[in-house]
């Protein structure tokens, strides 16, 4: 599994990234969490970390899609991971679906790494394994569970991801 070259890892900002400067400032997105976490866990995997840019996965645009769709396409190797917000992950590897032939696992943290009690590396710690394992395709790992990029949603009111409800009876 490991003779398929580094994994990238692509940075969008999202929660994942965000840190507050005092009690009466909102937060902002920093630099990447990603590099810390991976340093921490004690990553022997090769790896190489790109910023795409540091947003709000709200305030991503279809052009901030389209440039990480190209970022995507740029990887060295075949296996890509994704940091981003949650509000839009969804959106984002509905995007990416043109970019079939790698394994794309997006992934973010509903509280910022900065914080002690962030589900941060867990989910980047699932990422990172989903990228060596899964075939070719587009996922999403969070809360536990890798799903299909194309089969979950966020659901605000379970604070978690959720497979797209089935439609008819």
């Amino acid at each position: 599994m490991n003779d398929r070259g580094p994994i990238t890892i692509l940075t969008t900002g999202g929660t994942i990234d965000k840190d507050y400067f005092d009690a009466l400032s909102a937060y902002h997105i920093t630099g990447s969490a990603a590099p810390a976490l991976l340093a921490a866990a004690r990553v022997t995997h090769p790896f190489e970390i790109v910023e795409v840019a540091r947003k709000d996965s709200l305030d991503l645009t279809d052009e901030d899609r389209n440039r990480l769709r190209d970022a995507v396409a740029r990887a060295r190797g075949d296996r890509v991971v994704i940091t981003h917000g949650t509000d839009t992950m969804a959106a984002t590897a509905r995007h990416l679906a043109p970019a079939a032939g790698k394994t794309i696992v997006l992934a973010g943290a509903w509280s910022p790494a900065r914080f002690a009690e962030s589900d941060a590396p867990f989910n980047l710690g699932m990422a990172f394994a989903c990228c060596q394992t899964a075939p070719p395709g587009i996922y999403i790992a969070m809360n536990g569970t890798v799903f299909r990029g194309d089969e979950a949603v966020k659901d605000r009111d379970r604070g978690s991801f959720v497979p797209i409800p089935a439609h008819g009876g």
